[in-house]
């Protein structure tokens, strides 16, 4: 049950619709990553990752939400590298020590890791901070 002091959140049908047409997109780009069937999951990485950048430029002055979404920019980026680094045959291909072509991915994976830490580490608190002695 909703609280009265608790904000809504509320997203324009347009927005909606593409948040939900983003989702079709990654879904078959990762079937065809499954698949194996590559012209499907590479046509997919274009679409999927340019709605996640315009989503999360719509949503940048929510500061929750630009964190989150940009998150997911990294992990649609990290995820996409990963599925041309087997698609083109890299991703046993050792770079550095043990580190495979694979595991190039953990760069974004790590990005997006990294800036949900701060989000909830640093920025949540100050908000919470903030709000607290608004109320006051």
């Amino acid at each position: 049950m909703p609280q009265p002091d608790d904000q809504i959140y509320s997203i324009p049908a347009p927005y909606r619709r593409m948040e939900n047409m983003h989702i079709l997109f990654w879904l078959l780009k990762d079937i065809g990553w499954c698949m194996i069937w590559k012209p499907l999951g590479l046509s997919m990485i274009v679409p999927t990752l340019v709605i996640a950048i315009v989503i999360t430029w719509r949503t940048r002055d929510i500061k929750a939400e630009l964190a989150h979404n940009l998150a997911i920019v990294f992990w649609i980026s990290a995820n996409s590298y990963w599925m041309i680094s087997e698609f083109l045959g890299f991703d046993t291909v050792r770079v550095w020590g043990n580190l495979t072509g694979k595991h190039l991915a953990l760069i974004p994976f790590l990005t997006g890791l990294s800036i949900l830490l701060y989000y909830y580490i640093v920025q949540k608190p100050r908000e919470n901070r903030a709000a607290q002695v608004a109320t006051l």
